[in-house]
């Protein structure tokens, strides 16, 4: 397998800021008491993690990754070595990434909140109502569970492989994207579900790990398997779909059908 020849085409429609916000929620930190050190390192990681994996980023992404090197640079500078165009503004230089990240998230919530009036609305002033039929539970996609959730997943999964194996010996890829992509689709049944760390136990290789979870992503974008997080920041779950349980749920029983014991003769 080589992964150069695999590019994965994602639609992240999140940013760089997203990234640094998911980051702070994370670690349960403050976002006016963030470590510019701490942030930019984990932030790297994840840049690093996308690369390995032939991930497109938008450039959006590179300039704050150069961005938070500069910070972190000018945090570790004495006060008398600051750039003198920023010295007479502010004393410390992560203020305008803080001032960015506050103004972001105010709109990021307030967008949250519209869209959940927006569907509390639809169910409360529905013109036709269809009492036949009972609206389908649709698990998240991609997107909505958010690739940062799968890519944090991924890389526990990569971090605990190569701790518990020797990459000494140089051992021949014997797995193609496709192959994984063919397994998946013939070991889950429809309607399975499995733990995201489950499916990397038979692999033997680091280029086997990444190769699964390239194809996990396929198999998601094309709305073969569906992602499930019960939790905020809590354990991931893969799901085969199964169209016909969801478009034909169980039906309920109709009033007075049903069974009665028998009247003593």
């Amino acid at each position: 397998m080589d992964t150069n020849d695999y590019k994965v085409r994602l639609d992240i429609f999140e940013g760089p800021l997203d990234l640094l916000l998911y980051l702070i929620k994370k670690d349960e930190m403050d976002i006016q008491t963030v470590s510019i050190e701490r942030i930019t390192r984990q932030y790297l990681e994840y840049i690093n993690t996308f690369k390995l994996l032939n991930i497109d980023l938008a450039s959006e992404f590179i300039v704050m990754a150069a961005n938070l090197m500069y910070l972190k640079s000018r945090t570790l500078l004495p006060r008398v070595d600051q750039p003198p165009e920023d010295d007479a503004e502010e004393d410390d230089p992560r203020w305008e990434l803080i001032r960015q990240l506050i103004e972001y998230k105010k709109f990021k919530d307030a967008a949250g909140f519209l869209s959940l009036c927006a569907i509390e609305q639809e169910g409360r002033y529905a013109h036709h109502p269809d009492t036949s039929e009972k609206p389908v539970e649709e698990a998240a996609p991609l997107a909505e569970i958010s690739i940062f959730d799968l890519i944090r997943a991924f890389q526990n999964v990569l971090k605990r492989f190569e701790e518990a194996h020797d990459f000494g010996d140089i051992i021949d890829d014997r797995f193609t994207v496709s192959d994984k992509i063919d397994f998946f689709m013939a070991e889950f049944a429809l309607g399975e579900s499995r733990n995201f760390d489950e499916l990397f136990q038979s692999a033997t290789t680091k280029a086997e790990v990444i190769v699964t979870f390239l194809a996990l992503l396929e198999l998601m974008k094309l709305n073969q398997f569906v992602v499930r997080q019960n939790s905020l920041l809590g354990s991931i779950s893969i799901e085969r779909r199964d169209p016909v349980a969801e478009n034909h749920p169980p039906a309920s029983p109709a009033a007075g059908s049903a069974e009665t014991e028998p009247t003593p003769a």
